[in-house]
């Protein structure tokens, strides 16, 4: 069975089973064990984490990279040493030359000075009032809105008919895009991010979407000021009059489209399976919503949505006594951060109640995810709303045990539950 529905049309191509192919969707089971091995060799080995998983061909973060050293940091340590040293010697400018060239110059990329300061511009349509705006008159109904659609019938795949969906048309919605072009804009996203695989699909649909999304900046630029973000982007500025430009903003939508279904699509479908899986602490969660917090800690160090990230090494360094020549692409295995022995007791297991010590899957230091607050708060209202509304919500005992797979990304396939 497909991880997500079609979204094809009536084109045979489907870009959603393309991006889970490259990425290692159903090929890829566990690797916390081979990671495991690998930091019991070194906190840095040299080379991607790629080669131990790959017969042949290689996952979407390693075609960029043929012709310089690759070293890959695997324990706590050395991942936190990395990304707590932005711009120099461990840059963000290796994304220039992945995602910047679809995406075009975005935070992504940016190192320090540059960074904090556009950061800074952006946060501004993130704002704890923002927060609870969406919450209350997106996030909610939204969520709602797909739990309607299979809440009497006592059976769903949450996968197909809850993860899958309910992420792209919350951020839609934050966006202030229209829900008939909702497919369109997630096709051209995956297509967007699948460019190292497809090229001309991943560079047309950058194009598509610049194109459409210049016209709406310009829209709200004229306009007054609204509460959707790209309004709010359009009209922000900082003390000195600062503002982000036409294709800054438009840099800033084409990674936050992605980046925002992406990851919580599988963050959410990571949580659940944790919970689903361990029926004690599902209970508990759903008597105690108190433990809500808790469970999505603990599932984004289990199994968080994306296991590695990118920074290039600006000058020789030395990493955890490993050194790194200047020149080379750092690998930054948060999966295998997320999973060292040295700070976490039997990190193969998911356990709410374990001692708790923040996890890295939404990253580390001045780039941390710009909406892992979002990202919670979706989670949170997924988690409760399933919870209200899905009485004795388990695992369908006649199904298959759901499985967590891929390398870069990961997430299940499919969830089938029942419910009274």
């Amino acid at each position: 069975m497909p991880a997500r529905p079609s979204l094809v049309g009536g084109d045979a191509y489907d870009p959603f089973e393309s991006f889970d192919h490259h990425v290692g969707i159903g090929t890829v089971g566990n690797p916390y064990p081979v990671f495991a091995k690998l930091r019991r060799q070194s906190p840095v080995i040299e080379g991607g984490v790629w080669k131990h998983f790959f017969d042949s061909g290689q996952p979407i973060d390693a075609a960029p990279y043929q012709d310089v050293p690759v070293f890959s940091a695997m324990t706590y340590d050395a991942v936190t040493q990395v990304l707590r040293s932005p711009g120099r010697p461990f840059s963000s400018q290796a994304y220039a030359n992945t995602m910047g060239i679809v995406m075009g110059h975005s935070i992504l990329e940016m190192d320090e000075p540059e960074h904090a300061k556009y950061r800074m511009l952006l946060e501004q349509a993130f704002s704890k009032r923002a927060m609870e705006r969406w919450q209350r008159d997106i996030i909610g109904p939204t969520i709602n809105a797909f739990v309607d659609k299979f809440a009497q019938r006592g059976s769903a795949d949450l996968v197909r008919e809850f993860t899958f969906p309910y992420p792209v048309h919350i951020i839609t919605g934050l966006l202030g895009l229209p829900e008939e072009g909702l497919n369109q804009f997630h096709r051209w996203a995956i297509e967007l991010i699948n460019v190292a695989f497809d090229p001309p699909r991943g560079f047309a649909a950058s194009q598509k979407l610049h194109d459409y999304f210049i016209g709406v900046i310009e829209e709200r630029r004229q306009s007054e000021p609204r509460e959707d973000l790209i309004s709010v982007l359009a009209h922000s500025e900082l003390d000195g009059g600062q503002r982000l430009d036409d294709e800054e903003v438009c840099a800033f939508l084409r990674l936050l489209l992605p980046a925002g279904a992406e990851t919580t699509f599988r963050s959410s479908g990571n949580l659940l399976c944790g919970l689903l899986t361990n029926p004690e602490q599902l209970d508990a969660v759903r008597n105690d919503r108190a433990l809500i917090p808790q469970a999505i800690e603990e599932a984004l160090r289990w199994e968080g949505p994306l296991t590695s990230i990118i920074r290039s090494v600006a000058e020789d360094s030395d990493v955890c006594g490993v050194a790194v020549p200047a020149g080379a692409a750092m690998m930054v295995c948060v999966g295998s951060a997320n999973h060292d022995e040295a700070r976490w007791e039997d990190p193969e297991v998911y356990n709410i109640f374990r001692k708790r010590f923040p996890p890295v899957a939404f990253g580390f230091g001045p780039h941390v995810c710009l909406g892992q607050h979002l990202a919670r708060m979706e989670m949170t209202m997924a988690l409760n709303v399933l919870f209200d509304r899905l009485p004795d919500l388990r695992l369908d005992p006649g199904a298959p045990a759901p499985e967590i797979s891929g390398l870069m990304f990961r997430s299940p396939p499919e969830l089938p539950v029942v419910f009274g």
